[in-house]
Formats: structure tokens, sequence, C-alpha cells
């Protein structure tokens, strides 16, 4: 009979079996613990469970009787997605090559970082009260919010994807004199423009379903809307709110997906 066994198996991550077992021990104690130092009031969670059955119960079935300002509130919505997009993208792009080590000094490299790092450290609802608080409630704290979110997510992609072009390219056109700025629209720019477009539908769809949780703290869009038929227990019109923010967010992730799978 063979010493060596007929199938492979993976080895584990710990190889040690005492010290993986207590580790995961560990991990279990430690998450009783924290569960039991959470500061649970049973009989209030008993008494929301009371007032949840109430809004379901008022909630259906939903009403489109205002469907008008349903629409205004989508359409809003829509309008801060594609203004923050359009915006965001535009900043994201001279971030990105600032946040690039193969082709900016240190000094530029570190403050594009730093922008980047700064933008991806709030979340959305965090900054949308920040805008809310600067400039007003309204759309335009939705725009100026989804500008920052999308600087985050867009400019730290797009340095990753210049950071991994074929330099090649560069040094080619380089030895022939040319220019900086020619360099980054003829070797750089035709490299890097698939995953630029991919990463601006992607926003797009991102920024449409974060215009409805930002809208909730008054930024504007559909989110707006929906606060204001909670604040008016108006349940059955929050549920045709709710499942047109569903319909609107499946519908443009089946195309952006679609769109985002012929381009890379």
């Amino acid at each position: 009979m063979s010493e060596h066994p007929d199938s492979w198996r993976k080895p584990p991550m710990i190889a040690n079996p005492f010290l993986r077992y207590a580790l995961l021990l560990g991990i279990l104690a430690y998450g009783i613990w924290a569960f039991s130092m959470l500061p649970i009031d049973w009989e209030r969670v008993s008494q929301g469970l009371t007032r949840a059955q109430r809004i379901f119960s008022g909630a259906f079935p939903p009403s489109f009787q205002r469907s008008g300002l349903l629409i205004d509130g989508f359409l809003e919505s829509l309008r801060i997605a594609i203004l923050a997009t359009v915006g965001g993208v535009l900043l994201s792009i001279p971030i990105a090559f600032m946040a690039a080590k193969n082709l900016a000094p240190l000094p530029i490299y570190l403050l594009g970082r730093g922008i980047i790092i700064v933008a991806r450290s709030f979340h959305p609802v965090i900054v949308a009260i920040i805008f809310v608080k600067a400039v007003g409630f309204g759309p335009l704290a939705g725009v100026l919010t989804l500008i920052v979110y999308s600087v985050g997510f867009v400019a730290k992609m797009l340095a990753e994807r210049i950071e991994e072009i074929d330099w090649g390219q560069v040094e080619a056109l380089r030895a022939t004199g040319a220019g900086y700025l020619a360099t980054l629209i003829y070797a750089v720019f035709p490299q890097i423009m698939p995953r630029q477009v991919g990463l601006s539908i992607y926003q797009l769809d991102s920024n449409l379903r974060a215009s409805a949780v930002v809208g909730i703290v008054g930024a504007g869009g559909i989110g707006s809307t929906l606060a204001n038929a909670f604040g008016r227990y108006d349940y059955d019109f929050a549920l045709a709110i709710t499942l047109v923010i569903v319909g609107a967010i499946l519908l443009s992730e089946a195309i952006s997906g679609q769109i985002r799978k012929r381009i890379w």
C-alpha cells in the first residue's frame, strides 16, 4: 500500500492544532463577552417589536396616490447622482495621478494619498450632515457629499491602475523626446481609459444608491421624501418609496453590470 495519500488536502493556515483551536475559543469567548457588555434594554426591544408590527401593518398595501411627489424625489436623486459622478470623476483624475507612485514625486504622492485617505475616512452620512450644516438643506449638500464619496473610491482605484501600467510604452514615448503632458495623453491615458469608464459607470450606480441614504439627513432627493413620509406616519407611502428605490437600484445595477462587463 502506498505511503502517499491519493488526494491533496489544503494545509490549515495555523499548523499547530492547539494554537488553532485556542484562537477559535478566544474569538468565541470575546464575542460572548462583547455581546454581554452591550447595554440592551430587552423591555424596550419588546416594545419596539410591537411598534414595528404596527408600522408594517400600516404600510400594506403601498400607496402610489402621490406619485408626482415620488417621481420628483426620484428625479432629484438622479440629478444629484449624475452631477456628483461627473464632478467626482473630474476631480479624481488629477488626484489619481498625484497618488500614483510611479508618476508623481514623493511630496505630490503623499499629498494625493492624503486627499484619498481623508475622502475615504468618513461615511457619506457624516459628510452629508457636515454639508447640510454648511450650505443648508437641499440637493446641493447631496451633490457635495457624493463628490467627496466619489473621489475617495474612484481616485484610489484609478491610482492603483496607473501604477500597474506597462512602463515600456512610457519609456518608448520619452525616448522620442515627448514631454510630460504628451506622455500622459499618448502612453498613460490609453491604458487606463477602459478602467476609468468602468469606474465612472460603477460610481454613478453607487451614487444613485447613496443619494437615497444621504437624503434622509436633509441632503435632498428621494431620501428626503422618504424621511418626510415617515415623519407624517404615511407608512403606506413610505413603503411605495422604498419599493421604487429598490427597483431603481436593481435596474441600475443590471445596466451598469452589463456595461462594465463589455468594457472590462
